[in-house]
């Protein structure tokens, strides 16, 4: 597998012209096949790990693309073919979100779920994060000290059941971001809780205005609202400078997803 530091992540998100709605379907039907085929035939080094329909559940966008891959030139290039197929010429992009895969933080272990193996879910909540200028001027340790907190938290949403009373602060941890030195050790008990939820979490600093982006994925959209409203209460939330806008998806086969269209 290439360095971690190498693999990009793309976030797409679009809003559709009601104008497409009036064409006829021939039209609606071929320029569908020629955004799939675009798709299909994108360049090997792509990944695209989900699309979703986000129609009935966000009212300024209704398609997300989540893409991952070693060269942001082939990703791009993926995005102008799309724009230039007969339903993408009906599609504004509404939100674009480029991030990078970078080495933890708070613990060393931390990797996003995409790049461990983990299946994608059917539920994507993704948003992007800045932390306060005041965080990064808190010692290492501190900033590690709170992170282990909320890593802690976590893991009763983002750990199996079963493996809960393993040893670890919290793998995977939402926001934990990234690693330099070794992760605190604790033993957690097992939970009740959740347990299904992937995090993924890349760096965006210098790549658009926001520090970094999150993607929560899960079958269950109400244990996503209830792991986020537990996360609310570490401490480490005040150093939030902004967690918004919140993207909830829902993901399917391209076609089908392109079918809600």
């Amino acid at each position: 597998m290439p360095d971690a530091a190498s693999i990009f992540a793309a976030f797409w998100l679009y809003r559709l012209d009601p104008a497409w709605r009036r064409l006829k379907p021939d039209a609606q039907r071929a320029g569908k096949e020629a955004f799939t085929r675009a798709l299909a035939e994108r360049d090997p080094r792509v990944t695209l790990r989900g699309a979703y329909s986000l129609v009935g559940l966000r009212n300024d966008a209704d398609l997300l693309l989540w893409a991952h891959g070693t060269d942001l030139d082939a990703m791009q290039r993926l995005a102008v073919d799309l724009s230039h197929t007969g339903l993408g010429q009906y599609l504004t992009s509404a939100y674009t979100y480029i991030g990078v895969v970078g080495g933890g933080r708070y613990d060393p272990e931390h990797r996003p779920s995409f790049l461990r193996g983990m299946p994608p879910r059917n539920f994507l909540s993704m948003y992007p994060f800045t932390k306060t200028s005041e965080w990064y001027l808190l010692p290492y340790e501190r900033r590690r000290e709170m992170m282990a907190d909320h890593g802690r938290l976590g893991r009763k949403y983002t750990v199996p059941r079963e493996a809960q009373d393993t040893a670890g602060q919290g793998h995977g941890a939402p926001n934990s971001g990234h690693t330099a030195k070794p992760a605190i050790t604790v033993a957690e008990p097992a939970s009740a809780a959740g347990g299904t939820v992937l995090s993924n979490t890349v760096d965006a600093y210098g790549l658009g205005d926001y520090e970094f982006i999150v993607a929560f994925e899960s079958d269950d959209p109400a244990e996503l609202c209830r792991m986020v409203e537990e996360l609310r209460t570490v401490e480490v939330r005040r150093f939030t400078k902004v967690d918004t806008p919140i993207f909830l998806g829902r993901r399917r086969e391209p076609a089908d997803v392109l079918a809600d269209l």
